[in-house]
C-alpha cells in the first residue's frame, strides 16, 4: 500500500467511511419522504445530515482531485461526482454513490469477472429502485392529478418502469416524474444488456476453453502416434541390419546341455624335449 499513488491510498483508506456516509444520506433522504407527518425537528436533522454528507463528498472530491497525476483526466472520468458535488440541490444522485462505492470494494474483492459483475448489477439495482421509488414519490405525492401516493405505489412503478412492462396502472403526471421514468427505462434497458452481454460472455469463455482443451489432447495424441512411429521404423532398421538366425537351430548352451568329454581333445600334449628313437 505504501506504493501505491497518493490518490490510490486516499481512496483505500476513505472507502468505508464514504460508505457509511452513503448509507446515512439515504436514511436522511428517505426519512422525511416516507414519514411526511414526522416532526419538523426529524425533517431538520435530515436536511442537515444531507449538507454533512454532501460536504464531506465535496471535500473527498477535491482531496482526490489534488492527489491526481494528471487532473484532466481525473475530472473526465469522475464526471459524476463532479455533477453530484457541484449541483447539491440535485441530491438524490448521492444515492449513486452508494453504488459506485461497492464498485470501489468489488474491484478490490478477489472475485471471478462474472461475480464481480452480478454484484455491480445488484447494486446499481438496488440502488435504481431506491433512488427512482423515493423520487418520483416525493414529485407526484402532491400532484393534482398524480396516482403514486404511497412507497409500495412508487416501488411497484419503480420496478415495472425498470423492467420496461410499464402496465400502466401508475404512472408520473408532473415534468419531473416523466423526466425520472425515463432515466428509469434506459437504466433498465441498460442493466438488461449487461446481464445479457455478460451471460453470453461466460458461455463463450467456457467453448473456448473447452475447444483449447480438445486441441491440446488432439495435439498430444498426435505427438504421440508420430513418436510410435518412429519407434518402429526404428526397430524394423536395427532388425533389417542384424544377421538372419536359422529359427530350428538351437545352441547346446541355450538348451542346458554341456559338451561330453573328448579323449583326443583332453590328451595331454607330447613332449617334444624327449629325444627320438
Amino acid at each position: 500500500m505504501k506504493d501505491a499513488p497518493p490518490q490510490v491510498r486516499w481512496e483505500r483508506r476513505t472507502q468505508n467511511p464514504l460508505l457509511a456516509l452513503a448509507v446515512l444520506f439515504a436514511v436522511a433522504y428517505a426519512v422525511p419522504i416516507v414519514l411526511p407527518d414526522a416532526s419538523p425537528a426529524l425533517h431538520r436533522a435530515c436536511t442537515h445530515a444531507e449538507w454533512v454528507v454532501w460536504g464531506a463528498f465535496a471535500f473527498d472530491y477535491l482531496a482526490r482531485l489534488g492527489l491526481a497525476a494528471d487532473r484532466r483526466v481525473f475530472v473526465r472520468t469522475h464526471w459524476l461526482d463532479l455533477a453530484a458535488v457541484v449541483l447539491p440541490m440535485v441530491q438524490p444522485l448521492r444515492l449513486l454513490r452508494l453504488v459506485a462505492t461497492l464498485m470501489l470494494v468489488g474491484r478490490r474483492a478477489r472475485m471471478a469477472p462474472q461475480v464481480r459483475l452480478t454484484t455491480y448489477v445488484a447494486g446499481a439495482v438496488v440502488g435504481l429502485l431506491m433512488f427512482g421509488s423515493l423520487a418520483v414519490l416525493s414529485v407526484e405525492r402532491d400532484a393534482p392529478n398524480g396516482n403514486i401516493k404511497s412507497l409500495g405505489d412508487a416501488v411497484w412503478w419503480s420496478f415495472t418502469t425498470m423492467t420496461t412492462v410499464g402496465y400502466g396502472d401508475h404512472s408520473p403526471t408532473t415534468g419531473m416524474g416523466r423526466v425520472l421514468a425515463v432515466g428509469l427505462m434506459l437504466s433498465g434497458i441498460a442493466l438488461l444488456g449487461v446481464v445479457t452481454a455478460n451471460i453470453a460472455a461466460w458461455f463463450i469463455s467456457r467453448f473456448e476453453r473447452d475447444d483449447q482443451e480438445e486441441r491440446r489432447q488432439t495435439a498430444a495424441i498426435t505427438a504421440l502416434a508420430d513418436e510410435v512411429r518412429s519407434l518402429r521404423a526404428e526397430v524394423a532398421r536395427l532388425s533389417a541390419g542384424a544377421p538372419p538366425a536359422d529359427p530350428g537351430a538351437v545352441r547346446p548352451e541355450a538348451a542346458g546341455v554341456l559338451p561330453g568329454p573328448d579323449p583326443a581333445r583332453d590328451a595331454a600334449p607330447a613332449d617334444l624335449s624327449a629325444p627320438r628313437p
